[in-house]
């Protein structure tokens, strides 16, 4: 048990080390004597002899710097000697030493590094481990090396297998820290390149690192006389990622059980994240499926956790059912099955990995893969750790009196290795500094440090009011024995700073006096929200029947939207204003005056009235933001899409206001007709990503305003409205008509990365960075997926995506020009 907790505090704490800046007083400078004294006391030294400062040995000593917390960890002293000052024989004479730095163990010199290979401090530090660990890592190159590290390890030891393309990168050190912990339990081997890797089904030209985990401890039963079982590991590789796929192959092969699944308790930490499969044993065949399962559980290694239930009187599960699984985080529920081969179950997981990939893809573009700028700040301020005095600080033991205290606690969940994390972390400060609400207690819990709260089950030995948290940065709004409220809009100051505003009221608020639905309707809900005009919503019901369905809606708006409810005689008056039949909710949305609220009916689920409710707030012809994008795309319609340019003077903003009336009058005199569109514009002053976005629909800039159809249900097509002819209401129906009678030729093509409804957006981003002219080294290559076949695919979009956008220069021909989407 202890030698976990040193582990997990090594792996998950100095993974930090990665982001954070040492401080500079760890750079130690040693004289000649202090240098000797260390030398002779057989300490492992990292050292520099400093002659002139050039501006590239100026930035090896900053990153020197940073590594010195991070390698003293290791047992390793990381410092400079200064020759200007003191003379070091053999090191402060000899030309060879001005662009090297050396290693030092047992007294004497141990390896020296050109600095082309320690450039900052990822690669100083895998390159300090990876020489210390040189007899524990291996390094292979074909495959019968590999075959012949197989088969002395066979019986002894597993085998971790790690691929990075080179050197000195995040990746490469990620794999030397683990092995530092783990050395002694498994065998460690390093691959950059090689036929080895034709061996593995890698190309090599993958730029993706990868980790196997070779079962060479196995009984021999599973062991062929050549090679050991291996097990891919699916996450990209870091510190953590490789930390839990290691405790996750220690898991059991098969775990034994005499309870329903439905009774079975779910993975515990740390197997949180990964599904069970149950098969049922009957005791007539019990040694048969015993080997079933355990043939299964060998090809779902990695993918699940396999479980065989025996049955028993505790087991009700109907006999027609012999397989059943259990998905991590979605919900608690079994779901059952009729297996008629293992392969059966097999591509069932196989598939919810692909779809799962891409759900974290999305989630990464959207939340993790900030621009290069952002990226970079973050990156050189990593040390800099912002001053958190105006926020609470809640760990595992103050957490529950923390949030008993007050009656709203705002909680952000950070890891300080994360970019994200440490870039939203400086505006939640800015709301915690910028907030009056001595109501309003703000905090954060760094989850590489208090994992048992962060990752506590619900029900566990540390009861809490929400699921593990697994996405960073997380905020969560808790309240005092209330589930908490989960805040998914954008990780800026103003976005934060008005949900929480709008959250501190009740949700939906009981108003009980015309004069309290007067002041709903018309008065700032907060003064710190002063000139924001927020979306409200009315219930009004005449007896308490369905309030339930409203209030649990309430809660869903709670942070975007204010909600109130009326019953009784007061509800009765106010429809009998409206003129609507009881029940019925009024949808009062910031675009439009309070006396002119839209009427809604209560729905039969939460669901649907939810849905009616985001309708009626939306804009007829809304101008497409950062915010409102999702909320326009999840309506599942084609967009008409106006692009406005920037006005220089008056008059271009008189025509810009002029063509948006157009616009609107084409809604207006469509009636019906245009309820298969959304009508909507982007200013592209307000958004410049905007012009990207246009030029790669149509493969090149075309003049403005342009008149766009894009994201038809019936395919990919992309209509432009005739450049030469004026944007008017009658002429534009008339164009969606032809359109409709398939009489209109496409303009281009949507490739098959189509917006989807709440994160692609962000991928505006990467549009913008490619209008940056950045060299291939500062770009960040794109996650590939397993596989030759998967890797192609991927390749392709890319190349789409970038023809797509930079084609105004090759192609004097748009039409039919397929590209990849936002």
């Amino acid at each position: 048990m202890m030698w976990m907790c040193i582990a997990v505090f090594l792996l998950w704490m100095k993974s930090g080390g990665c982001t954070e800046k040492a401080n500079t007083s760890d750079l130690m400078e040693y004289t000649a004597a202090d240098f000797y004294e260390k030398l002779h006391s057989g300490k492992m030294m990292f050292i520099y002899f400093e002659h002139q400062v050039t501006p590239t040995i100026s930035l090896f000593l900053v990153e020197l710097e940073k590594s010195a917390d991070a390698l003293q960890d290791y047992g390793v002293l990381v410092g400079k000697v200064n020759c200007n000052k003191e003379l070091v024989h053999a090191y402060c004479t000899e030309e060879r030493v001005l662009h090297t730095a050396f290693l030092f163990r047992g007294g004497k010199e141990f390896l020296g590094f050109d600095l082309d290979t320690v450039f900052d401090v990822n690669s100083i530090v895998s390159e300090v481990l990876f020489a210390i660990l040189r007899e524990e890592v291996k390094y292979v190159h074909t495959d019968s090396d590999l075959l012949a590290m197989e088969k002395a390890a066979r019986g002894k030891k597993d085998i971790v297998l790690g691929y990075v393309r080179s050197l000195g990168t995040q990746e490469h050190r990620s794999l030397m820290e683990t092995a530092y912990v783990y050395g002694s339990k498994y065998q460690f081997i390093l691959i950059t390149g090689g036929p080895v890797l034709k061996h593995l089904g890698v190309s090599e030209l993958s730029h993706s690192s990868r980790v196997w985990f070779l079962h060479c401890r196995v009984d021999s039963g599973f062991v062929t006389p050549m090679t050991c079982p291996l097990t891919l590991m699916r996450k990209p590789l870091s510190t953590l990622s490789l930390h839990s796929f290691l405790q996750l192959m220690e898991a059991p092969l098969v775990s034994e059980v005499y309870s329903d699944p439905s009774s079975v308790q779910p993975p515990q930490f740390p197997y949180q994240q990964t599904p069970q499969v149950f098969l049922f044993s009957r005791p007539t065949t019990a040694h048969l499926d015993l080997d079933t399962a355990t043939t299964l559980a060998w090809r779902l290694r990695g993918l699940a956790l396999l479980l065989l239930v025996h049955r028993s009187p505790a087991v009700k599960t109907p006999d027609e059912y012999n397989a059943a699984y259990r998905l991590p985080e979605k919900s608690l529920e079994v779901k059952y099955l009729t297996m008629n081969d293992l392969d059966e179950v097999l591509e069932l997981f196989t598939n919810q990995e692909k779809e799962e990939e891409d759900e974290e893809e999305d989630e990464e573009e959207s939340d993790g893969n900030l621009d290069d700028e952002i990226a970079a700040s973050v990156y050189e301020n990593r040390g800099n750790m912002p001053d958190m005095d105006s926020i609470t600080q809640l760990t595992s033991d103050n957490f529950h009196t923390a949030v008993a205290q007050s009656s709203l606690t705002v909680a952000l969940f950070y890891l300080k290795w994360d970019a994200a994390s440490m870039a939203f972390l400086s505006s939640f400060i800015d709301v915690a500094e910028g907030l009056t609400d001595s109501e309003v207690q703000m905090s954060a819990v760094d989850c590489g440090e208090w994992t048992d709260l962060c990752a506590a089950q619900p029900g566990s030995s540390l009861p809490i009011p929400f699921r593990p948290i697994t996405a960073f940065p997380s905020v969560l709004l808790l309240r005092p024995h209330e589930s908490a409220q989960y805040y998914r809009g954008m990780l800026g100051t103003e976005a934060l700073h008005r949900f929480i505003m709008l959250s501190h009221p009740a949700s939906p608020v009981l108003l009980s006096t015309q004069e309290e639905v007067t002041s709903f309707l018309q008065e700032v809900p907060h003064p710190e929200l002063a000139g924001y005009t927020p979306d409200r919503v009315l219930g009004l019901f005449e007896t308490h029947r369905g309030v339930p369905l409203f209030t649990e809606v309430a809660k869903s708006l709670r942070g975007e939207v204010l909600t109130g409810l009326l019953t009784d005689g007061l509800a009765e008056t106010w429809a009998a204003e409206h003129a609507v039949d009881l029940p019925a909710v009024l949808v009062f949305p910031s675009w439009r005056t309070h006396t002119h609220p839209s009427t809604l009916p209560v729905s039969h689920s939460a669901e649907e009235l939810l849905s009616h409710i985001n309708t009626a707030l939306l804009h007829p012809l809304p101008e497409l933001t950062v915010e409102n994008l999702p909320s326009v795309l999840s309506l599942g319609k084609a967009l008409l899409l106006l692009f406005v340019g920037e006005e220089e003077d008056e008059f271009g903003r008189k025509q810009n206001q002029a063509l948006v009336e157009e616009m609107r009058g084409v809604v207006e005199l469509g009636g019906r007709r245009m309820e298969p569109y959304q009508a909507c514009w982007i200013h592209l002053g307000r958004t410049p990503a905007g012009m990207s976005v246009l030029g790669s629909y149509l493969g090149s800039m075309p003049p403005l305003p342009a008149l766009v159809l894009t994201h038809l249900p019936s395919g990919g097509e992309i209509y432009q409205y005739p450049p030469n002819m004026p944007i008017g209401a009658p002429s534009v129906l008339q164009w969606l008509q032809r359109i409709e009678d398939g009489t209109e030729s496409a303009a281009g093509l949507l490739g098959e990365d189509s917006w989807p409804p709440s994160v692609k957006f962000y991928d505006f981003l990467k549009i913008m960075d490619m209008q940056e002219p950045i060299s291939a080294q500062q770009q960040t290559p794109e996650e590939e997926e397993e596989g030759e076949a998967d890797e192609k695919e991927v390749n392709m979009e890319e190349d789409v995506l970038e023809e797509a956008t930079y084609s105004s220069s090759s192609s004097p021909t748009p039409n039919k020009n397929p590209h990849s989407e936002l």
